[in-house]
């Protein structure tokens, strides 16, 4: 009875910043989150942790010594790591959110950013992260076939034809979404907020962007899928033939 307490783990968060006043801010504000913080202020150090480590959520900042966020990002996500990933930078530019985004970041903020916003980013991600678990847990379907294609949802492990498909995070969570609901469509927008999980006005093209790779990597033809169809003037669909 004594131990009780030990059933709600404290949320693990690495910090790879190098800003130390930054550091410390978000470090207060996730510790009344009761949040278990782990400090680098290196990139390459940074990476290393991030790999060799279980973590909850990475905030990672896009410029940094020695490895710059977004390699750091990309190299994570290329070895399968798919903790959580919250990118900040100094940099307001489009391309570079985009870019964020596109490598693997779960969300992004921009500096300088509010503290209620930041707390506000941090909730929605670890409440998405315990949807998809309950819902690996729960009773709805483990594993989708559809012709070649079979998505093993527990492992988050794609085949097309018996051969594993490399998907990053948010690849894996678009083609969840669309094969879960073979025949219904997505507008851009909704893409946007059941899988990122936040409004993100103007960046449906981010939507687009992800379809592509995601259909150079499972349609045979992409200029004629059989997969994930476009239904025109609304958004995409899985098809349901």
């Amino acid at each position: 009875m004594g131990f009780k307490h030990r059933q709600t783990m404290k949320k693990r968060v690495l910090i790879i910043e190098d800003d130390p006043e930054i550091v410390e801010l978000l470090s207060i504000h996730l510790r009344d989150l009761d949040c278990e913080i782990f400090k680098v202020h290196d990139g390459r150090e940074g990476y290393l942790k991030a790999g060799s480590e279980r973590f909850d959520l990475i905030i990672l900042d896009l410029m940094l010594p020695s490895m710059n966020g977004m390699d750091v990002c990309n190299k994570l996500r290329t070895e399968r790591i798919n903790t959580p990933i919250l990118m900040l930078t100094a940099k307001s530019e489009e391309i570079d959110k985009i870019l964020g985004l596109e490598m693997g970041a779960d969300d992004y903020l921009t500096k300088p950013f509010s503290v209620r916003e930041f707390i506000a980013r941090v909730k929605a991600i670890f409440r998405r992260v315990k949807m998809t678990k309950e819902e690996g847990s729960s009773g709805k379907e483990k594993k989708i076939h559809y012709e070649d294609l079979e998505i093993d949802v527990e492992m988050r492990k794609v085949l097309l034809d018996s051969q594993r498909i490399e998907l990053t995070p948010k690849e894996f969570d678009l083609l969840y979404l669309l094969a879960s609901n073979p025949g219904k469509s997505y507008s851009r927008q909704r893409i946007l907020r059941l899988v990122w999980g936040y409004e993100y006005n103007g960046y449906e093209h981010t939507v687009n962007s992800h379809i592509n790779r995601l259909r150079a990597k499972i349609e045979p033809d992409i200029n004629h899928p059989k997969y994930i169809l476009t239904t025109w003037g609304v958004g995409y669909r899985f098809s349901d033939e």
